[in-house]
């Protein structure tokens, strides 16, 4: 089915993305998941190419595309053929949270400090929200901030923080009234050097190697006002309207890496032989075949609409919830089945299937898990239906 989602101008940019990867990233990510984080210099390269910054207002050097997410997942879309996931995942992390929310909710003064190098790659971002014990629950959040003249006192720790190594700036979920409520948080910006603030381990993962995840600990960490991010009192609702462009992130990254991993399994039937003949002969090889890829088809169809909904401005939390789900559960079932038609090999390190195989299950967990999207989605029905009676 011919798709309709792209004009000649993504498709153009399309070609400079993949030059970009052939030359900055293809040479490189096999010693980037040996080191556990990407060169800084891929960031920086990346900016200069526009790859960076994307979402960024074009006054503060970005690429002014926050209302068309077709050039994000163009990106996407390439970085998933070099099966580059922790590059994707970190450029996802900068380009669909962090700059959104300093270009949403920074003051002038704020957007113009930060965004140019954000935008640029000179700056890396993080968002703390995780802590130990709390998991999807943030109202559980302790990290706590003790208002002080000119700003908070911040104490407490926070893990399984992406970028948590490399980045410059932290906007951290705090707690900034004790008894406030749904209105006892507020994001604060965190800066690299502030004296209390400091990294705890970087975390081996089952996956996504290249993307770097720490424990932050904060003691005693002095934040101006300068640094708070929106309005005191607001962080869950701040946060709360910019998941649906998260979560398609994340649906857009499951669907681009299972077109991918089909494209490279179809590859090895064809030319792998078993009993004489290309294992694509056999009548279930073709059939696992052809599952994959309607699922994948019937999926992208959905995640394109999504796409093109987050372009108008209507894209709801609850469509990006079923986005989310759908997306991430087809990835690791397509990867799962694609992995045993790759037979014995699909286990080796060296094959791409498997790295797609151990980057797969963390999409179903982060951006909140499939259940906690299961449950938005319910709620939703329940109270659609209690209103109509």
């Amino acid at each position: 089915m011919k798709r309709h989602l792209y004009t000649a101008d993504h498709e153009a940019f399309r070609e400079s993305v993949r030059e970009f990867v052939a030359r900055e990233v293809v040479p490189h990510h096999e010693r980037w998941d040996e080191q556990r984080h990407v060169d800084r210099e891929t960031w920086v390269s990346a900016g200069k190419q526009g790859l960076v910054g994307l979402s960024g207002p074009e006054e503060h050097g970005g690429g002014g595309m926050f209302r068309d997410y077709r050039y994000r997942n163009v990106l996407l879309e390439e970085l998933a053929t070099a099966y580059a996931g922790g590059l994707a995942s970190s450029f996802s992390l900068q380009d669909d949270i962090l700059i959104p929310y300093f270009a949403e909710l920074g003051t002038p003064e704020q957007q113009a400090r930060w965004l140019p190098r954000l935008c640029s790659g000179e700056l890396i971002a993080a968002i703390a929200m995780t802590e130990p014990g709390t998991g999807s629950d943030l109202q559980g959040i302790r990290t706590s901030g003790k208002k002080v003249d000119g700003g908070w006192v911040v104490n407490g720790a926070k893990t399984f923080i992406t970028s948590g190594i490399q980045s410059d700036l932290v906007v951290v979920v705090t707690r900034t009234d004790p008894d406030g409520g749904r209105n006892a948080f507020s994001l604060l910006v965190v800066e690299r050097d502030m004296p209390g603030f400091s990294r705890g381990r970087q975390l081996k993962k089952i996956g996504l190697p290249a993307q770097d995840t720490a424990e932050l600990v904060f003691e005693d960490v002095f934040v101006p006002e300068d640094n708070l991010l929106g309005v005191e009192g607001g962080g869950l609702a701040q946060l709360k309207a910019m998941l649906p462009l998260e979560r398609l992130s994340i649906a857009a990254q499951g669907i681009a890496v299972a077109d991918a991993v089909i494209a490279t399994t179809l590859e090895y039937t064809t030319e792998r032989e078993a009993f004489g003949q290309p294992i694509s002969d056999f009548q279930n090889t073709r059939f696992q075949l052809a599952e994959l890829a309607t699922e994948a088809d019937v999926t992208r169809a959905y995640i394109d609409q999504c796409i093109l909904a987050w372009n108008d401005g209507d894209l709801t939390d609850v469509d990006a919830a079923k986005a989310k789900w759908w997306a991430t559960d087809m990835q690791t079932r397509v990867v799962d089945r694609a992995l045993q038609l790759h037979g014995g090999y699909g286990y080796m390190v060296e094959y791409p299937v498997a790295r797609a195989y151990q980057d797969a299950r963390v999409q179903k967990i982060y951006g909140g898990t499939n259940e906690i999207m299961k449950h938005i989605i319910g709620g939703a029905m329940v109270r659609g239906a209690r209103s109509e009676k």
